[in-house]
């Protein structure tokens, strides 16, 4: 959705999101539902509960944080402060332990200084994200940003997306290490040379994650589920075998 936080306003005057996660999930033959691009101004913490209480609510969020500076929040319009923002992700995974929140950053924005970006990477170092994404800032018309000066130079953009970017690979290789020796249910989406190719409840198509699994040695079918036991990681992937009930 474009603002999954505020489903149903235009429908019922309220927001309704978790009401309508509540009845998806009885629906039959929906194994993962998952939440993409949930704005973080005004979560409705109730989602939350239903989470927890269906199975087939993946334990995943999509929240575009954007950035993590007062001063680059208020720029932004993102309704939102820094305190808030940290105290409703310390909410989040106090209510859902285990939950896998994705995020994407926006740097190099009008305004944004030395400071800002160094509050931000010292927020994504302090709360490990398991997945990020960056984007650099650009100076598009018919958006609010255009009537500001675009004063950051693309060099500077790509420094900033790219000493982020290395910040959160590390990230990702500590956090995907903690799960050798798991095993995860997991969905194949494709086959490439030698490997299967799928995702767990934890991980978005395309953007995410992907488990890898030898064809060579083990067998599945694209789309379907399999668990896999997680022998090694990368970064970015992680590799494993069927585990055959």
């Amino acid at each position: 959705a474009q603002d999954l936080t505020s489903y149903g306003s235009d429908i019922y005057g309220k927001r309704n999101l978790a009401e309508m996660l509540d009845q998806l999930s009885d629906v039959e033959g929906l194994d993962w539902i998952r939440l993409h691009y949930a704005f973080p101004s005004q979560f409705p913490m109730e989602v939350f509960d239903v989470m927890n209480a269906k199975p087939n609510i993946c334990k995943y969020l999509d929240i575009p944080l954007q950035h993590i500076s007062d001063n680059m929040l208020k720029t932004m319009r993102r309704g939102i402060t820094k305190a808030r923002t940290e105290d409703l992700i310390h909410q989040i995974r106090a209510k859902v332990p285990g939950i896998a929140i994705r995020t994407t950053m926006l740097v190099g924005h009008p305004g944004e200084t030395q400071k800002d970006f160094d509050d931000l990477m010292n927020f994504v170092n302090d709360f490990k994200f398991d997945r990020l994404g960056v984007f650099t800032y650009s100076h598009e018309e018919n958006t609010h940003a255009y009537t500001l000066a675009d004063d950051i130079s693309e060099e500077i953009k790509q420094e900033r997306a790219e000493q982020l970017m290395e910040l959160q690979q590390g990230i990702s290789f500590e956090i995907n290490k903690n799960k050798i020796g798991n095993t995860y249910k997991v969905l194949f989406d494709r086959k490439e040379g030698d490997y299967f190719i799928g995702r767990t409840e934890f991980d978005s198509p395309e953007v995410d994650n992907e488990v890898l699994v030898n064809a060579k040695t083990n067998y599945v079918r694209i789309g379907d589920f399999a668990n896999i036991n997680i022998k090694s990681v990368e970064a970015y992937d992680l590799h494993g075998d069927v585990v055959n009930s």
